[in-house]
C-alpha cells in the first residue's frame, strides 16, 4: 500500500514542562491535523514526542509550526495507513514470529524499529556507531544486528526495545556451551569424556578414521575418505572458525563434533564423526546438544548440517532435536535447520 497524502510521522525533541505537549497538539489542530497515534520516548536530552497524525499541511509548515510551539529538531516523514496499529500488539505479533523464527532476528528488528537496513555484524568487541542513524543491537559478544533508518535517527528508548527484543532470541543459558572438559553418561551406562578438540589429538583423530568404517566417513565427508588431511584437522582446531569436540574413552577418541562459523554470522554448520561401535547408544546426540548449547551462547540463531540423503541414523537424530529436513538442489542431499530456541530438552534418565 503506497503512502497516503495527508499521512505523517512527527518526531519532535521537547523540554519536561507541563503543557508543552499540549502546546505541540494545539499547534497540529491549527493546522487541521488529526493525531491518530502518540508515543514519548527518552533520548540524551530531552524527551521525544512521536506523532502520527492525518494532517492536510505540507511537511515544511508543519515543522515550522510545531517549532514555534517549543519542539525542537523537528522532523516530519511520510506514513502510511499501516502504521496506525497498536503498538504493543504489533510489538508482541513480531515477537511470536521470532521466538518461531529467531534466525530472522535482523528482519524482524527492522520491522519493529522501521528501520530500512538490518543486517548481522561480526567480529570482536561491537559498540554504537556515532550515526545516529546507525544503531548496533548485541546480540553476543561477537555478534550484533546493525540498522539503518535514514530519515528518523535511533532514539535511547528505541536502543532499549531493540535490545530487549533480540533477547527473546536467545534463551537463558542454563548450561554453558562446553567450552571445557565435561564427562557424560550415556543411556547404556557407557562413560565417555568431553573436551575441545587441539592439536595434541592429531594421532588419536587418525586412529579415529582408520577404526570407522567406509560408510561412517562417507556420511561425515560424502566420500570415503581415509584419513583427516592435516589442514583439515588445523582448521578444525581453529577457534577463529568454529568449535569442534572429541568425545575420549579408554584412551582412545571414540567421536569428533564440529561446529564450524559461516559467512552469515547468524548461522553455524555442524557435522559428526562416531566410530561405528558407538553408534546408536547417544554420543551422537549428546555431542549435538552440545554443540547447539555452544552456537546459542555465541550468540548464533540457527544451526544447520548438511547430510546424504541415506543417513538414516542423522536424520533421525536432528529430528530428534526438534530441526526441519529439507532437499537441496542434489536429490541425494538433506539439509536440517534447528533453531537454537527450538531444541528438544533432553529426557531425564
Amino acid at each position: 500500500m503506497l503512502g497516503c497524502m495527508g499521512f505523517l510521522r512527527i518526531r519532535t525533541t521537547v523540554d519536561e514542562r507541563p503543557g508543552r505537549l499540549a502546546s505541540l497538539a494545539s499547534a497540529l489542530a491549527a493546522r487541521g491535523g488529526n493525531i491518530l497515534g502518540l508515543s514519548v520516548q527518552t533520548d540524551a536530552d530531552g524527551t521525544v514526542d512521536e506523532f502520527v497524525a492525518d494532517i492536510p499541511a505540507a511537511p515544511e509548515t508543519v515543522r515550522e509550526a510545531l517549532e514555534a510551539a517549543g519542539g525542537r529538531r523537528v522532523q516530519v516523514v511520510p506514513a502510511t495507513a499501516h502504521e496506525l496499529t497498536d503498538e504493543p500488539t504489533r510489538a508482541l505479533l513480531l515477537a511470536s514470529r521470532l521466538r518461531s523464527m529467531p534466525w530472522r532476528l535482523p528482519e524482524l528488528l527492522a520491522e519493529l524499529l522501521r528501520a530500512d537496513d538490518a543486517r548481522w555484524v561480526y567480529g570482536e568487541a561491537v559498540s554504537d556507531l556515532p550515526d545516529p542513524t546507525l544503531l548496533v543491537v548485541p546480540v553476543a559478544p561477537r555478534r550484533a544486528v546493525r540498522l539503518r533508518r535514514a530519515e528518523l535517527p535511533f532514539t535511547l528508548t528505541e536502543a532499549a526495545r531493540a535490545a530487549s527484543f533480540a533477547r527473546l532470541a536467545q534463551p537463558a543459558a542454563a548450561e554453558q556451551g562446553g567450552s571445557g572438559e565435561r564427562a557424560i553418561k550415556l543411556a547404556d551406562g557407557a562413560e565417555v569424556t568431553v573436551r575441545p578438540l587441539t592439536s595434541i589429538y592429531r594421532e588419536a583423530v587418525r586412529d579415529l578414521h582408520d577404526r570407522c568404517s567406509p560408510e561412517s566417513r562417507r556420511f561425515r565427508y560424502f566420500t570415503s575418505m581415509p584419513a583427516l588431511p592435516p589442514r583439515m584437522f588445523d582448521r578444525l582446531c581453529d577457534r577463529s572458525r568454529g568449535h569442534s569436540l572429541v568425545a575420549g574413552h579408554d584412551g582412545q577418541v571414540v567421536g569428533m563434533a564440529s561446529l564450524m562459523f559461516t559467512p552469515d554470522p547468524g548461522i553455524a554448520e555442524m557435522a559428526f564423526l562416531v566410530e561405528d561401535r558407538w553408534q546408536g547408544r547417544g554420543l551422537g546426540t549428546e555431542l549435538a546438544r552440545m554443540l547447539v548449547r555452544t552456537a546459542r551462547d555465541l550468540g548464533y540463531a540457527e544451526v544447520r548440517a548438511t547430510m546424504l540423503a541415506d543417513n538414516a541414523r542423522m536424520r533421525s537424530l536432528l529430528i530428534g532435536l526438534g530441526a526441519t529436513l529439507a532437499y537441496t538442489e542434489d536429490p541425494g542431499v538433506i539439509e536440517a535447520r534447528l533453531p537454537v530456541t527450538s531444541m528438544v530438552p533432553a529426557r531425564a534418565r
